[in-house]
């Protein structure tokens, strides 16, 4: 991938998350911290869970090992997880607009979690975060049916119409 692919592919991925935010932002407390039995279990949690996936991820790539991922409980409401997901989305873009083809192209190793320690050259990891989010928004999307809130569609088709439609206006 280049580096103009890259920095598309996580413009898209920031108007997804904006998307998938503000229709979370119809939900009460309650239904947002709801436990539906899912991978994660509420809407808040797999929400945390796509902001803490670009956030450790942009640490390994800046040299650091984080040793686990923020805590749901940390973000009471949309209005905590909206402000720190914002500081991570501003340091992630600030990342990928720096990226040449040569970092792209290099090798990082990076430990997980709970896995080990692994090799990979940068642009693959770059698509497993975008592939990521996009697996968990579409949990999401479901979650806020099942609490009787309006989905939004987050598929990459819709983002390259309306791109296309503000660039021809």
């Amino acid at each position: 991938m280049t580096p103009e692919e890259i920095r598309i592919l996580y413009e898209y991925d920031a108007w997804a998350n904006h998307r998938l935010l503000d229709a979370a932002g119809v939900l009460t407390t309650e239904q947002f911290t709801r436990d539906l039995g899912s991978s994660f279990p509420s809407v808040r949690d797999t929400l945390t869970h796509i902001m803490g996936g670009q956030w450790i991820w942009l640490e390994r790539w800046q040299g650091r090992t984080p040793t686990k991922l923020p805590a749901a409980t940390d973000f009471p409401d949309l209005t905590s997880l909206r402000k720190r997901w914002s500081e991570v989305e501003t340091d992630l873009l600030a990342f990928v607009n720096g990226l040449t083809a040569e970092r792209l192209a290099s090798v990082s190793e990076y430990k997980t979690l709970t896995a080990g320690t692994f090799k990979s050259p940068l642009w693959q990891m770059l698509q497993h975060l975008a592939n990521h989010g996009t697996y968990h928004r579409g949990q999401v999307t479901t979650m806020l049916r099942q609490l009787g809130a309006k989905s939004v569609s987050t598929d990459l088709s819709f983002f390259y119409r309306e791109r296309g439609a503000a660039a021809s206006a």
